[in-house]
Parts: structure tokens; C-alpha cells; sequence
């Protein structure tokens, strides 16, 4: 009856599908398939939307994470500490570089890495954090700055769940993506700005980590086949670019809409006894990826995504397992870790519906339900 779905990409291309078709059949009509005009139109739309100087368009938002390591001129054993709360690729390129990844925990409320635990997992062989502002709100990125100043470290933000966030740094208030050395986000269809396929882009202020992207993302070459790096074929295709081209126009009303969700669930289940509701960094402003409950020790996280499912109401758990606990990654641990915050919201958070299309309808019948299932 209510239609509910986690992500509504339907509703939404509706929405903008004349303007959507007008700029595939544009593509198609000039069949500039690959780096085509709409791949450089948009690069500068969202350096301009970003207040940034560089914009690099990659294949999606692993090979942006992969690509700024290996800008970084990293050598085998080299640490790159992650959170341990967070999606697979992340930690994922680290192993495929061949360094390694030193896991930390992350902070209960913002589930953001923790920069206590952070500071004290630096050391000699250290030579990069890559933070991830994670279901739409920036990491500490004012403590992270200075930890990665003090040990000349660089910092790789991964802001696939944040594009559009804004930070107060040092006073100003920047986009999320643009204060590390590098920005890698994803375009992934259900991301804030999302394409209709993959899709990713890295960001950053130095020319010469510009250049040094560029060539990485085009099989190491300056110059058509003279190969300076070993690089890679990463490339943002042109009918991605134009649906991004479109959709960027909308994005700031799109994180809006999420918003004004996020704050009728926070009006409606902020009072409940057994839940947390996302809690908001004074400094980060919230895009909401996700609208992400925190279930207390009393409630079964499956009964009530049963009772959920039952009423019509679609629920999804990230993350399940923490990194430390993946079978990929557990050799890389120290005797030392200890991640209690991440295991213990892998068995207890719960997101609910988010998205650009949710009418107030569905909001009021989801509070409902879960207003009922607590009395």
C-alpha cells in the first residue's frame, strides 16, 4: 500500500527523466563514448561545486581509493590505518597495494574513527589514514589534520557517503572531500549523487597530485603510448557523466529532502526507550547516506526487521561484520586490538528507509510502526 523502498531511484529519475534522456541521447548522437565532452563538463561543474581545484573522474569509488594510494608512493609494509566500522573496500586496496592495513575503532555516536585510538596506533611505518565520513557526516577532520601534521602523514578522505557534506575547519566551513590530500568519492546509484551505473571521482588542491592522478587513472601515460607509471584503466564513462551532469544540479535539494526525513524520524523515535538516533557532530553538517539506528541490548535486531518486513517496511543492516572480524584481514591484527564500538554496533544498528522521494505518508506509517513496536 505504502510503496516503501530503502532507495527510490525510480521516483527520482522520474522526476528529472526529460532532462535525464535529452543528455544520454546527447552522448549517444555524438557517440563520444569514452572521456567525451560530458566527462570534462562535469569534472569542472563539481570542482566548482566543491570549491576545489581538481576534480579526477575515475571507473567508481575503489579504484579512486586504490589510485590515491598509489599516488602516495607507498612501499610494501607501509601501514595505512582505516576504521574498523566501515565497507570492504576501504581496507580492500590496502591489501591489493601490498601494504598493510592497521585497524582502529571508531566512535560510538558518530561511528566516525576514534581519534583517541587513532593517535596511539601511529608509527614509524605509518604513512597514510584514510577517515570515512560514514552514512553522511564528516569524521574529525580538524583532529585528523593535525595527528596527520604532526607525523607527516597524508590523509585520504573517503567521502563516498558524504558528497555535499560540509566540515567547520579551522574556523570555515569546507566540503566534505576537500581538506585531506586527497577526496575519493563514489557515484555508485544509490549514493547521494549517484550515476546510473559506477562511477567515482577524486579531488584535491595539488597540482602535482593532479597530474600524478591522472596519469595512475590512464594506464600510467601522459602521452598516448609512453607509460612514465605503472598505472591503471580508470575511466568515468560519458553517459555516467552526463546523468552526474544532471543530476549534480539537484544535489543540494536531494541532500535537503534527506534531511527533512531524517528530522521527522528524529521528531518521532527520538524519545524511545531501546533506540539511538543518529547524533550529529556540531561540527559536520548531515547528509544522511543512511539514517542509521542504534538498537540497545533488550531489543532483537531480527524480530524487528521481521516486524518490519511484515508491515511493508524494508530495513537493512550496515555493516554486519567488522573489518577485524572479515577472514580477508584477521592475520593483519595486533595482540593490542581491541574493537569494542564496532562489534558491538555490527550486531545492533538498523537503517531505516532513506532517501530523496519519501512522502510524509510512508514517514508517519515507518514511526508508526516502530512507535508500536516498542509499546
Amino acid at each position: 500500500m505504502h510503496n516503501i523502498r530503502m532507495v527510490d531511484l525510480k521516483t527520482q529519475y522520474e522526476n528529472i527523466k526529460h532532462e535525464v534522456d535529452n543528455a544520454i541521447q546527447d552522448v549517444i548522437d555524438s557517440t563520444a563514448f569514452i572521456n567525451g565532452p560530458h566527462v570534462k563538463d562535469f569534472q569542472h561543474n563539481l570542482e566548482k561545486y566543491l570549491g576545489i581545484d581538481s576534480v579526477i573522474p575515475c571507473a567508481n569509488g575503489t579504484d579512486a581509493l586504490q589510485i590515491a594510494l598509489m599516488a602516495l608512493n607507498l612501499e610494501t609494509g607501509d601501514e595505512v590505518i582505516t576504521p574498523d566500522f566501515t565497507f570492504i573496500s576501504t581496507v580492500e586496496v590496502v591489501k591489493l597495494l601490498g601494504l598493510k592495513p592497521r585497524l582502529v575503532d571508531v566512535n560510538p555516536e558518530t561511528f566516525t574513527i576514534d581519534i583517541d585510538k587513532l593517535e596511539k596506533a601511529i608509527n614509524k611505518n605509518t604513512k597514510a589514514i584514510v577517515p570515512v565520513h560514514l552514512f553522511g557526516q564528516c569524521a574529525d577532520m580538524n583532529a585528523i589534520m593535525d595527528i596527520a601534521e604532526k607525523h607527516n602523514i597524508s590523509v585520504v578522505e573517503d567521502v563516498a557517503q558524504a558528497t555535499g557534506a560540509e566540515y567547520n575547519f579551522k574556523g570555515n566551513w569546507e566540503k566534505a572531500g576537500t581538506i585531506g590530500h586527497i577526496g575519493c568519492t563514489s557515484f555508485f546509484p544509490s549514493k547521494n549523487l549517484g550515476c546510473y551505473g559506477d562511477g567515482g571521482a577524486l579531488f584535491t588542491n595539488d597540482h602535482q597530485m593532479d597530474e600524478k592522478i591522472r596519469t595512475i587513472a590512464n594506464h600510467g601515460s601522459k602521452v598516448k603510448y609512453y607509460h612514465d607509471d605503472i598505472g591503471v584503466n580508470s575511466r568515468l564513462d560519458t553517459l555516467q557523466a552526463a546523468i552526474l551532469n544532471v543530476k549534480l544540479k539537484y544535489l543540494n535539494n536531494y541532500n535537503q529532502a534527506r534531511q527533512k526525513a531524517a528530522a521527522y524520524y528524529d521528531e518521532k523515535l527520538g524519545k524511545l526507550e531501546h533506540i539511538q538516533t543518529p547524533v550529529k557532530d556540531r561540527n559536520s553538517s548531515h547528509i544522511y547516506h543512511q539514517y542509521t539506528l542504534v538498537l540497545d541490548s533488550s531489543v532483537n535486531r531480527n524480530e524487528l526487521k521481521e516486524y518490519l518486513k511484515e508491515k511493508g517496511i524494508p530495513s537493512m543492516v550496515y555493516y554486519p561484520v567488522p573489518m577485524h572480524k572479515q577472514s580477508a584481514y584477521v592475520d593483519d591484527l595486533k595482540s593490542e586490538d581491541k574493537f569494542p564500538v564496532s562489534e558491538r554496533l555490527s550486531e545492533k544498528v538498523l537503517s531505516l528507509p532513506m532517501h530523496t522521494e519519501l512522502t510524509t505518508e510512508q514517514l508517519e506509517w515507518i514511526t508508526t510502526s516502530i512507535i508500536n513496536y516498542f509499546k
